[in-house]
């Protein structure tokens, strides 16, 4: 294996790494054609060798479903070649297709220069879109550091959108219509697919299957669609972009807020959900699911408030139950049953007013806990946070615009296209990117960070010093985008604890392990969510719940383990994600489901364990 196939630590095609230079009059155009024209016919005749000479010796090549039915980065000519010699003749790829009106040449940094392009392509089971990054090199020829191949459709499977959505009037049948497929009456009706959870995950990916013409049904248990968000603190606000987040098929309107309020937000899943036609049974709760080891079918069991029990059996079980299932990570300490005052959760801390007058400990120093506690101080309420360890903070100004702006903004591209370019860097890719861009953050937020370190605030730059990314990555956690409550921080308004541990409750508040004592009538835990693999062993008890992949993280290739692909049981799925990732691979999932469906896909996988055996 040579040097480069580590890819922890994978580095920038920098111009000084690869010896090269630029010519100042460069036909980016003609660049591209030639280098992809040699590329496609290589891949034509399968010349493996052929195509890596396209390639720089520390490529990537990511895939998502199109060639692996998995998702895949392949790090390094050893890599790439076997992963070429296992897949490239079985799936037949061909009628590779340069769009050429995309090829641009970009310069991220004064020391990096690619030229990017799209292709499409198909396969023997569907066609694909990818997204290619050339290099210079010191002959002077350009070749491939990044490829990304990915599965967009299934031959003969198209979505039911366009010219190819319902054409019959439905002149007075519509409502019984709508009651029916709701209550999933008739053969007609039997759900294929089962999703608990009516977050943006589960609406976002039934939308996908019932346009794939697979029928769904969504399992909530709150009793309004949107309820989750309604009842989180009055004050939540998305830190990310309208342009970030908008859903398929409907996407916000122009008049949509930069930063969506979360009873709004709210409001417009209900609205989404019936504008799209989607079967949601409200009030209900999947108590037991159980599966056939011959037929793979699900039989699972719901509880509806008010309504008779129901048992289905189905093809495929989704859950969509979000970070943590919902599972508060509460903290257990002595004393709990002493304490005179209130202990709460912060997925159940709904308003500031509830605590006027009143002396509050907010434990947590990331975005619910500084969220919570400039809430809280905004209403005049005594407020100290206590921080258990170091928080990587960036502000929303600074911030957002460096690691969203240049694909998710006004007038900026659409959200399939920004989606393909920032699914076409792979993780331990965009760890030597972020470097930089976290340093030229934390460049323009200097005062702040600054002011932060004066009053004993712990910081930390993330996982090796790039920013949030790989935080989020690894696990969801750990950062704040400022909007505010750093400055009340700095300014003495949020008090902060922070030089010694929790170690018992008292009667009048907490004590820390170097004896001190905070008095308080309040204490918040902002201490997220548990392990997202709890709520599904719940539903489908041990002996399966045992099979379950781990659930959020990275493998070894830095891709997410679990969600949107093989969750270690055939047939059960897990869709989880901000907007910007459900809205992308809630289509990968439906994809698998479709293939399945239609008997494309047999669900064997080139997956990570496959090639380690």
């Amino acid at each position: 294996m040579n040097s480069t196939s580590d890819i922890n630590f994978a580095s920038l095609p920098t111009l000084e790494r690869l010896g090269a230079s630029v010519p100042p009059s460069l036909d980016v155009v003609s660049v591209a054609q030639k280098w992809f024209q040699t590329f496609a016919n290589f891949v034509q005749t399968g010349d493996v060798n052929g195509i890596l000479g396209q390639l720089v010796a520390d490529a990537f090549w990511r895939d998502i479903l199109a060639l692996t039915w998995d998702f895949r980065t392949f790090y390094g000519s050893d890599r790439i070649r076997q992963f070429l010699l296992d897949r490239l003749a079985s799936t037949k790829l061909s009628t590779l297709q340069l769009d050429t009106t995309t090829a641009a040449v970009q310069q991220p940094y004064p020391d990096i220069v690619w030229i990017q392009a799209f292709f499409t392509f198909s396969t023997a089971v569907g066609t694909g879109s990818g997204v290619l990054r050339l290099v210079p090199t010191s002959s002077g020829e350009w070749k491939a550091h990044a490829i990304f191949t990915n599965l967009e459709s299934l031959h003969g499977c198209p979505e039911l959108i366009g010219p190819l959505r319902e054409q019959e009037p439905k002149h007075g049948t519509w409502p019984e219509q709508r009651r029916q497929e709701h209550e999933c009456e008739g053969p007609d009706q039997k759900p294929v697919a089962l999703i608990v959870g009516g977050g943006q995950s589960g609406l976002e990916l039934a939308a996908r299957l019932k346009y794939l013409g697979i029928k769904t049904l969504v399992v909530e248990r709150e009793a309004r669609i949107g309820d989750l968000w309604r009842k989180r603190y009055e004050a939540l606000c998305l830190h990310d972009t309208v342009w970030y987040d908008h859903m398929p098929y409907i996407p916000f309107p122009p008049t949509w807020p930069v930063f969506s309020p979360a009873p709004k937000l709210a409001d417009w899943f209900e609205s989404y959900a019936h504008s799209l036609e989607l079967d949601v049974w409200t009030s209900s709760t999947v108590t037991r699911a159980s599966q056939d080891p011959e037929t793979k079918k699900w039989t699972v069991e719901i509880e509806r408030s008010g309504l008779e029990s129901r048992t289905l059996v189905v093809n495929h079980l989704v859950f969509a139950v979000g970070f943590g299932g919902g599972t508060h990570n509460m903290p257990q300490l002595p004393g709990a049953e002493e304490f005179k005052g209130t202990i709460v959760h912060s997925g159940h801390y709904t308003k500031a007013k509830d605590y006027e007058g009143k002396k509050v400990i907010v434990v947590g120093a990331c975005t619910s806990g500084h969220d919570i506690a400039k809430d809280l101080h905004d209403h005049g309420v005594d407020v100290t946070m206590f921080q258990r360890s170091s928080t990587y903070i960036m502000s929303v100004k600074h911030g957002i615009p460096a690691l969203l702006g240049s694909l998710y903004h006004e007038g900026g591209p659409s959200p399939d296209v920004a989606d393909r370019i920032n699914a076409s860097f792979p993780n331990y890719l965009q760890k030597p990117l972020h470097q930089r861009i976290a340093a030229d953050i934390a460049d323009k937020d200097r005062e702040t960070l600054e002011g932060l370190r004066r009053v004993g605030f712990r910081l930390n730059t993330g996982i090796d010093g790039s920013g949030c990314i790989l935080l989020v990555w690894t696990k969801a956690s750990g950062y704040y985008f400022d909007v505010g409550a750093s400055q009340l921080i700095i300014d003495g308004k949020i008090k902060l604890k922070n030089d010694s541990q929790l170690a018992r409750f008292t009667q009048d508040g907490l004590e820390f392990t170097d004896r001190s004592i905070l008095d308080a009538d309040a204490v918040i835990f902002a201490t997220g969510y548990g392990d997202a693999q709890d709520s599904l062993r719940s539903v489908l008890g041990p002996e399966l719940g045992a099979r379950l992949k781990p659930i959020w993280g990275l493998d070894p290739e830095g891709e997410i383990q679990g969600v949107w692909r093989d969750l270690g049981i055939p047939r059960a799925w897990c869709m989880m994600g901000n907007f910007a990732l459900c809205r992308f691979h809630s289509k990968h999932i439906a994809l698998q489901i479709k293939a399945i469906e239609e008997g494309l896909f047999d669900e064997k996988r080139y997956s990570l364990e496959t090639t380690l055996e």
